[in-house]
């Protein structure tokens, strides 16, 4: 039987006054996805638990407007994703300058990224394909851009979002999604049955993380990574093992203690097959018996526990989010690597096709894939 092509229905308007669209994607294992044509925002994904109970894992706010004052939710982030140094980069030996928006630094693409854009939705079967041309020096940036982000929903369950990128000029690009996972479930979403109550315990302190990396990359006071990559044994950031998120969160280390808790890039072990997705995290809710398997042909992983969240966004349940109340798992290459030759290059140049699939996996369903 052929997947289930995505059905539409309106979400109000950007700030520019062009429609925004919702598109649902379904499953046969009882997995729902819900895309906005408005950043590309993963706005909802109902999974059931261990009981069959369906409920959003991802953190989704009310409307355009409120998605549009965010720090990022859900939403496609480029051109460049995380933190571009002192908001420069040399390339081909010319310098080129962006806006800084972030202590001095380039943040996610800079002020007017691709979280901010209108992407253009075609529906295929099982999956949405979003299409973004970036103009040459959009942001600073060099080059003519050409975005194609997919997102696919398998049988099993399994959210797949596939990048693919063409300049027509010598550029960096770096793409992740920035999704706010809470596996015991928040609620929300188009739809929604019911509104899961907020974890007593504390967000995600009680979630269980294991990330697929030995080392990590220590940042400074503005989150611009300094030194050489630091191996994690012994240290807070060992997530090797599973552990409670939590039990790093409340360690009395200099790097936590400074971002108020994660935010941080791993570098993941080397691929066996660099165009094969491998696992890079996997997230659990003891609570619930959700699992999430976060798979990636990226070479590192941002891990954001949410720190900045005040309370003051509130989700369509009238939530209101705090700080570690989710955990974001940003698949991407590695922070200011314009600037760091020593890192994995985000060059791209004309003739070559930027090519990124990261798979969202959930094994406790039945006939999830393990």
């Amino acid at each position: 039987m052929p997947a289930p092509v995505p059905h539409r229905s309106p979400f109000g308007h950007a700030p520019d006054g062009r429609p925004v669209e919702c598109w649902r994607l379904e499953s046969a294992a009882g997995v729902t996805a819900e895309v906005l044509t408005y950043g590309g925002t993963l706005h909802a994904l109902h999974v059931p638990d261990t009981a069959g109970r369906r409920a959003s894992v991802v953190l989704s706010l009310p409307d355009v407007p409120a998605y549009a004052g965010s720090p990022y939710f859900g939403a496609l982030v480029g051109r460049y994703a995380n933190r571009i140094g002192a908001a420069r980069f040399l390339l081909d030996g010319r310098l080129h300058r962006l806006p800084a928006n972030d202590r001095g630094h380039t943040l996610h693409g800079g002020p007017d990224g691709f979280h901010h854009r209108l992407w253009h939705a075609t529906p295929l079967p099982g999956a949405l394909r979003l299409d973004l041309h970036s103009p040459d020096g959009d942001m600073g940036f060099p080059g003519a851009l050409d975005v194609t982000a997919t997102y696919a929903l398998d049988a099993d369950g399994t959210l797949a979002l596939s990048f693919e990128a063409r300049t027509d000029r010598a550029t960096v690009v770096n793409l992740t999604n920035h999704a706010y996972f809470d596996l015991a479930g928040v609620g929300g979403g188009a739809t929604a049955a019911h509104s899961v109550p907020r974890d007593p315990s504390g967000g995600i302190l009680r979630h269980m993380l294991s990330i697929d990396a030995d080392s990590f990359l220590p940042v400074s006071t503005e989150s611009i990574p300094w030194g050489p990559e630091q191996r994690v044994a012994g240290t807070p950031f060992d997530f090797t093992t599973a552990r409670p998120l939590g039990d790093g969160l409340r360690a009395p280390d200099p790097q936590v203690k400074a971002a108020d808790g994660y935010d941080h890039c791993w570098v993941l072990r080397p691929p066996a097959e660099p165009a094969v997705p491998r696992t890079a995290a996997v997230l659990h809710d003891p609570g619930s018996g959700r699992t999430l398997e976060v798979r990636t042909t990226e070479p590192g992983i941002q891990v954001y526990t949410a720190n900045l969240l005040d309370g003051s966004l509130t989700g369509p349940d009238g939530r209101g989010y705090g700080p570690h109340d989710a955990v974001c798992l940003e698949t991407q290459h590695l922070p200011d690597s314009p600037n760091r030759p020593e890192y994995p290059s985000t060059v791209l140049r004309p003739g070559e096709v930027l090519r990124s699939r990261t798979e969202f996996r959930f094994p406790h369903l039945p006939g999830g894939r393990p």
